[in-house]
């Protein structure tokens, strides 16, 4: 949730007016062309379907997963000209009734879910069934993960190197130099190149807009006249999109941890609204930690707990742990806890062994993982071209930096990463698309739920509330007083009573509902990983 005091202290973030001339020149709007060509490549993806078979090895999926491909368009506008393929996974349902073991439960069809990024895979998502908070569902559903194109096997994109990308050690300056700021313009400009280099043509393909056309899609070769779906963080926006484009062809859909769909806020707006509420979430880890300094000895206020991180902060500037956790991947390591709760134990325990001369814990959790560097780099490509082509950015360097100073001053843990992360967009080589404008009318879409925790700071609350009113016959359940970015089929009976009863009986409450909060978590001495299902969790 957004905090007006962040906002009123930023001047209310006045954004200077994005430059009129994106690269590539005026797009088109999704059109006629496209509509066709979707109906063309899912009619022929339902004659083909998939033919579903062992996993390949490289997706490190157990024996009871199956794994198939299906074809689609590169461009929907050229139906019959190049394909690619999307992995897909799945395990069939169950049938089997948790709470009776002699009840047979019916098929209802496949489940298909994207857990977020852009450029994160569902093909795990299958072995969710096995969870005791997914049992009811897997049992009537037919549990169906994907790897969106660019990701994976799926068409992959690739913007630079891989084994440049996971550099480390790094610094993270929360008001960074000019001559920093120049070198960081020219990374990004140099990363812009490569994507466009890299992927040729094709780059102007990976959008949000193809995303849903992709789902129509997959749809269609599953063998499902209507699509029941669950998106979280950013599937809820090309769901949205697909609520949109295809109302007719929805049965159900989840929005988990929904993001803000405005045409005015995708994306250089919801990236500053989430740096804001990155603050906030940052500031209940530090209140949570110093409630437990019996534990951790980190601090018993939050300002405690702060000046202990920047201590820590300022040793690894001098000397990294372990010769690869610096500043960066500390608060690398430290924002993924502002995603999930179920982190801060852990995250807590290896500040407090690192200040008392132990870094073996930091080092773990924080330090770069060469293994996983192919994919990492993968996912950040996938995320930049999505989120460059899919909106027009500021090219002028002035209004990134005159916006980023302003929330700096009030909210300097995430924003000029967040920046790092984002400026590409800003020199990007392809053209980008005009923004879909979210919206249904009464009886245009099947009533759907939308998921949301009051202090999300990767999606905040307000995003929820804006997809809410623009969905016409939406229901929105908030969990109050939470953050945790997307809380389908989490530790909350109460959200997960509401997801069930929509997706297995299609009850929905009367608009809107609230659940109290999930327990906060239990403070470890020593860590034991994550608890955090790799599965479900969103992408950011």
């Amino acid at each position: 949730m957004r905090a007006p005091a962040l906002y009123t202290a930023a001047g209310s973030l006045l954004l200077t007016t994005l430059a009129a001339a994106p690269a590539g020149g005026a797009p088109a709007a999704p059109g006629a062309a496209e509509l066709h060509g979707t109906a063309i490549a899912a009619a022929r993806a339902g004659t083909a379907g998939v033919r579903f078979g062992a996993c390949p090895a490289v997706e490190d999926l157990p024996d009871g997963v199956q794994c198939g491909t299906v074809s689609v368009p590169l461009d929907y506008a050229r139906p019959d000209g190049r394909q690619i393929k999307l992995t897909v996974s799945r395990v069939r349902a169950t049938h089997k009734d948790p709470h009776n073991s002699k009840r047979r439960v019916p098929r209802q069809g496949a489940l298909v879910y994207n857990p977020g990024g852009p450029g994160g895979s569902g093909m795990y998502f299958p072995l969710v069934g096995a969870l005791p908070e997914w049992k009811g569902l897997a049992a009537a559903y037919d549990l169906v993960g994907y790897a969106p194109r660019g990701v994976g096997r799926s068409a992959p994109l690739s913007c630079t190197d891989p084994k440049q990308y996971l550099k480390a050690p790094t610094q993270t300056p929360a008001h960074p130099s000019l001559s920093y700021k120049k070198e960081r313009i020219a990374q990004a400009k140099a990363y812009a190149r490569g994507c466009a280099k890299r992927a040729g043509a094709a780059l102007r393909y990976y959008t949000s807009l193809n995303n849903a056309r992709d789902l129509d899609v997959l749809r269609a070769a599953l063998g499902e006249r209507k699509l029941t779906f669950v998106g979280a963080s950013y599937g809820t926006y090309f769901g949205a999109l697909y609520a949109t484009l295809f109302p007719s062809h929805v049965r159900r859909m989840v929005f988990d941890a929904a993001v803000n769909p405005d045409p005015e806020q995708v994306w250089y707006r919801n990236n500053l609204d989430q740096s804001a509420a990155f603050e906030e979430r940052w500031a209940d880890f530090r209140e949570w930690i110093a409630g437990h300094d019996d534990v951790y000895g980190l601090g018993n206020t939050a300002e405690e707990v702060l000046r202990s991180y920047e201590k820590a902060a300022a040793r690894l500037a001098a000397e990294p742990a372990g010769g690869k956790v610096g500043p960066g991947e500390l608060r690398g390591a430290f924002l993924s806890a502002g995603y999930y709760d179920d982190f801060w134990p852990h995250r807590a325990q290896a500040l407090s062994a690192y200040l008392k001369g132990d870094p073996k814990p930091l080092i773990q959790q924080a330090g770069p993982h060469q293994e996983a560097a192919k994919e990492a780099e993968n996912s950040n490509a996938v995320y930049t071209a999505v989120e460059c082509n899919d909106a027009p950015w500021p090219t002028d360097w002035e209004v990134w930096d005159r916006d980023n100073t302003r929330l700096a001053r009030v909210a300097p843990f995430e924003t000029w990463d967040n920046v790092w992360m984002n400026l590409p967009c800003a020199y990007w080589l392809a053209p980008r698309q005009r923004v879909l404008d979210v919206r249904t009318g009464p009886g245009e879409l099947p009533p759907t739920l939308i998921l949301a925790a009051e202090r999300d700071a990767a999606a905040p609350y307000a995003g929820a509330l804006e997809l809410h009113r623009r969905l016409s016959g939406s229901v929105l359940v908030t969990e109050r007083d939470a953050g945790t970015h997307g809380i389908a089929g989490g530790p909350n009976p109460c959200v997960n009573g509401y997801l069930d009863a929509y997706l297995l009986e299609g009850r929905l409450p009367v608009r809107r509902a609230a659940c109290a909060p999930h327990p906060e978590p239990t403070p470890k001495p020593k860590t034991k990983g994550s608890s955090r299902k790799a599965a479900v969790g969103p992408a950011r």
